[in-house]
């Protein structure tokens, strides 16, 4: 026996089994995550059974879902008899059941998968929908009942998470605003789960305070991160997006404490562009300044390398499209410090998240094809006129370049704080 505190907005959801999906949307710092990890292990203390985790990229499960389940276990003084192995990343316990993880950036492998009878999807919403029908599939077991937990802070009406178990122009399941009242809603076969950082008893006043920010400078992520609401996303990719003098955009850089110097470069020739531009962070304030661009197009490499001397006189690292491995090596043969950025599957839209993160991002007034692009940059839309996440209505090059420039860079994701809250219930553990 021991003693482990959760958060009693969440104390039905951990031991209820009744159901085959189990749908948890909300907020940043709500401990929907932290709970997901602790049902899972307590039910496979419970009973022998195989589960899946699944993230749409497998990479990312060490630092999240691996790293959940692992400190929750060692938290519940399991460390020796439940063993978390990390090549391959996988958990096994002490009853036979087992824990393993797969990304959905290598279908091929799921299909070596048998018995599965407890599949979780962290950040479901960024999982493909044909992803999600392959893993419905791989839900079988012969004997066991079938359990699938899909969990993600809300985004776009338009995404598929919605439209199935919300509502589409075709079909009505769920009113999301009956959810958002009710707080847990149960709809045939699946227990829906709604939750807000206020939830999380524990969390510091501080956090709360930072998301109440974003209601300022991005409305957008304000609905997200601190209501937990799914809805229309604004159109405008980087509302928070500010034009100032160049004079004062380097005064406000001057007076950065251990600023965050980055360059990055995103090639082109004939309709496309050589885009460079130098940009620094402040890390404290999470603002992301913009001062100093070279852009232009039909330019041999060697033309460019001429026109762009100086940062080979620096030495200053350019981090540049990785698409084009043999310009980086010319420009390398050339005497320039330069690299390629990591691309990956989905990097397109999880580099999109990472610059959305900044409060604000201030471009100099001379970097006029940067203000020109990313002023009123856009989302595409589809035929029905839903917004495609990961595209825009423009090639904007200068918005490649500032992705490859912070390629090795964190932006503080505010739902990264994890905490575990509320009364005392004592569980059972063998």
């Amino acid at each position: 026996m021991t003693e482990k505190e959760v958060n009693p907005h969440f104390e039905d959801f951990l031991f209820d089994w009744q159901h085959k999906f189990y749908f948890l949307v909300g907020g940043y710092g709500s401990s929907k995550s932290y709970h997901v990890a602790l049902k899972l292990i307590l039910k496979l203390l419970e009973e022998k059974r195989t589960a899946l985790v699944v993230r749409e990229v497998y990479d990312t499960h060490r630092d999240s879902t691996f790293s959940l389940l692992e400190e929750i276990i060692i938290d519940l003084g399991l460390e020796g008899k439940v063993r978390p192995m990390s090549s391959p990343m996988h958990i096994r316990f002490p009853n036979g059941s087992r824990i393993i993880f797969k990304g959905m950036d290598k279908p091929a492998k799921l299909k070596s998968i048998h018995n599965v009878s407890i599949i979780w999807i962290e950040e479901c919403s960024e999982v493909k929908y044909a992803g999600f029908k392959e893993l419905i599939g791989r839900l079988r077991h012969p004997k066991l009942p079938l359990h699938m937990i899909l969990s993600t802070n809300p985004v776009s009406t338009s995404n598929w998470c919605y439209k199935f178990f919300f509502k589409d122009k075709m079909n009505v399941v769920l009113d999301d605003e009956e959810l958002y009242r009710d707080r847990v809603v149960i709809v045939k076969n699946t227990y829906y789960h709604h939750s807000v950082a206020d939830d999380n008893l524990f969390l510091p006043l501080s956090y709360i305070e930072q998301l109440d920010e974003l209601q300022i400078h991005d409305p957008d992520l304000y609905r997200i991160a601190r209501k937990g609401r799914f809805g229309v996303n604004g159109r405008l990719v980087l509302p928070q997006f500010e034009e100032r003098s160049h004079d004062k955009v380097m005064e406000a850089i001057s007076q950065i404490k251990s600023p965050v110097k980055r360059v990055g470069m995103d090639f082109g020739f004939e309709d496309s562009y050589n885009a460079l531009l130098r940009v620094v962070v402040d890390h404290k304030e999470k603002i992301l300044y913009i001062h100093w661009e070279y852009y232009k197009n039909k330019m041999t490499d060697d033309r460019t390398a001429t026109e762009i001397i100086e940062f080979k006189k620096t030495r200053e690292l350019i981090r540049a499209d990785s698409a084009e491995p043999k310009t980086i090596a010319f420009y390398r043969q050339m005497g320039f410090n330069m690299q390629p950025a990591k691309k990956f599957q989905g990097s397109r839209a999880q580099y999109t998240k990472k610059i959305k993160r900044f409060k604000k991002i201030i471009c100099s007034s001379n970097c006029t094809n940067t203000i020109s692009e990313l002023k009123d940059l856009t989302y595409a839309v589809n035929k029905d006129g839903e917004i495609i996440e990961d595209e825009f209505n423009i090639d904007p090059h200068t918005f490649s370049a500032i992705w490859y420039a912070l390629d090795d860079y964190e932006v503080a994701d505010l739902k990264g704080y994890t905490v575990t809250v509320g009364d005392k219930y004592k569980l059972g553990v063998r």
